[in-house]
């Protein structure tokens, strides 16, 4: 029996511009996903009345003005865009190379210094639900130069101030701007861009943009902070979301939407789901806040276990009012849990990728620069693997993907993950970098590409199109969260361990948080081994099927 696949029209472009964007490095991307064509087709399908009025509506919405833009306004504006989502990961990698250098001016430990990386990527993670359902619901420029105002205006900030607490704060306020540029940029592309060839090509341009910005973001990091001071670095953020702002302030039009209801105002204000939102933003940063307290101040104290307490009551009472709310109201609606595979592949699969390449990061660069006095440009080069690898894997990966079913392409990815991150705890010298720390980083980073580049198809391959926007903010949500919750995790284990074996200049500690997160990703692959049902076929066969 043929089966068919039914989607609505924005899904019908959406999806064209997965061939072209599963070919890229995405691996090490910070977007949201493009969902690939559900194999699970809704239950009723979509009559042709139905989509005329949608083509209406989208014409009234003023969605046709972004499609009759002359070609090279789109293509500036194309650019602006992919400047934004270069800066959501620029802003990251750049960090770890003035890390160890603002650390000792501002003497931050090394169990707080990860709320640098973890605090930004705890608002970026927990507020992309909201900011999807903003962008869907309000004027999406807005949404995008608003971003760009927040990510600007912190950055410069945090190039001003010199208190640790003050810093952390602006460096999370800075989260919160990436939150709201990444879909709503999306949102202009996909309109912009109606035809399938040339959105296809707008879609993988933006998304290699990110894989970019993490590639180089360590080198330009590097060289700022050897020529000049860390501050630089917060400017260098700043420069890049003025010129963001303007850019798309003047160039970018906005949908000329049709008067709007105070009811269905007050309805769409009701559907963005800020108390949810504000729920799961809470306990995940009470969550963050004592397992970094733990290795400090013992796991035994009042600070510590407080805030886990807490953070534990407050996840549990969002799922619960997330429960109790209609599936177009909830920020993560209850029944995507029942959808075969998707549990496993969000909270294992989409987890673990950024959980590593962070972690890894953060226990390497410091102890090469401050203890073996590397440069930071040394360190940047010595790092470049990470990023360098995800162009010719994922290529790779895709080509397995068409041949094996998927549940098998992940857990290969996880096996030869497995075998790269058992190298890294002995690369624990300079001399000890080319026999261990690089075939590790090699491995390591293929696995994890691999592992990505799968999850990123698998997870809209089980899940109806209709529901691709909230999946897709699921998704980028949960490879965030990993990265935050990972790193703090592991610093706080190198920590305790430092405290008893030759404190923070020492390798043990390191070594520790490397073996726990070999142990986690075992853990990881056994569960992707006996939960993942094999019922994903390769996405070749899957695609005759379609026919």
């Amino acid at each position: 029996m043929t089966r068919r696949c039914y989607f609505t029209q924005p899904s019908r472009t959406i999806r064209s511009a997965v061939s072209d964007l599963t070919r890229l490095p995405v691996a090490i991307c910070n977007t949201i996903p493009i969902p690939k064509m559900s194999h699970e087709p809704p239950s009723q399908p979509v009559s042709e009345t139905s989509l005329k009025d949608e083509r209406a509506t989208n014409d009234v919405n003023g969605y046709r003005t972004l499609a009759n833009l002359p070609g090279a306004q789109k293509g500036v504006l194309l650019g602006i865009f992919c400047l934004s989502q270069f800066l959501d990961t620029y802003a990251n990698s750049a960090l770890f190379a003035a890390i160890p250098h603002l650390a000792v001016d501002l003497n931050i430990t090394n169990s707080d210094s990860v709320w640098l990386i973890s605090g930004y990527q705890l608002t970026f993670a927990s507020l992309l639900l909201i900011c999807g359902r903003v962008s869907d619901l309000y004027n999406p420029k807005i949404v995008f130069l608003l971003g760009a105002t927040v990510m600007g205006g912190f950055s410069l900030g945090a190039g001003f101030v010199r208190s640790q607490v003050t810093l952390i704060v602006l460096r999370a306020m800075m989260g919160i701007g990436a939150a709201l540029t990444v879909p709503s940029a999306l949102y202009i592309i996909i309109h912009m861009f109606p035809d399938p060839a040339s959105q296809s090509k707008a879609v993988a341009a933006f998304s290699a943009s990110a894989a970019i910005g993490n590639v180089i973001g360590l080198l330009i990091g590097a060289m700022i902070v050897t020529i000049s001071t860390w501050p630089w670095v917060f400017y260098s953020f700043a420069i890049i979301a003025a010129i963001i702002f303007v850019g798309a302030a003047v160039l970018a039009p906005s949908p000329r939407r049709e008067h709007v209801s105070a009811i269905e105002k007050a309805k769409r204000f009701k559907r963005l789901d800020l108390f949810g939102v504000l729920l799961l933003t809470a306990g995940l940063i009470l969550f963050i806040f004592g397992v970094t307290t733990g290795s400090v101040n013992g796991w035994n104290t009042a600070r510590c276990l407080a805030p886990l307490i807490i953070s534990f009551f407050l996840i549990a009472a969002f799922f619960l009012w997330e429960a109790r709310l209609p599936e177009d109201m909830a920020a993560i609606p209850p029944n995507l849990w029942n959808y075969t595979n998707f549990a496993v592949l969000v909270l294992c699969g989409a987890t673990m990728p950024f959980n590593w390449w962070g972690c890894v990061q953060l226990l390497f660069s410091w102890i090469w620069q401050n203890v073996y006095g590397w440069t930071p440009i040394q360190v940047a080069l010595r790092l470049l693997p990470l990023g360098l690898l995800g162009f010719p894997v994922t290529a790779i990966a895709n080509v397995m993907q068409q041949k094996l079913p998927l549940k098998w392409v992940i857990f290969t990815g996880q096996v030869i993950g497995i075998v790269g991150t058992v190298l890294l705890p002995f690369a624990d010298s300079p001399h000890h970098y080319w026999p261990f720390a690089f075939p590790g980083f090699v491995l390591g980073t293929s696995g994890m590409t691999i592992i990505f580049a799968t999850v990123n198809i698998a997870v809209f391959a089980v899940t109806p199109p209709e529901k691709a926007g909230v999946v897709g903010s699921m998704f980028n949500c949960f490879l965030q969260l990993g990265c935050a919750a990972g790193t703090a995790i592991v610093t706080s284990i190198q920590t305790s361990v430092d405290d008893r074996h030759g404190g923070p200049t020492a390798w043990e500690g390191r070594a520790a948080g490397l073996w726990f997160l070999f142990a986690l990703l075992v853990v990881d692959t056994l569960c992707i081994l006996v939960f993942m049902k094999n019922t994903v076929a390769p996405t070749k066969q899957e695609a005759e099927k379609a026919v």
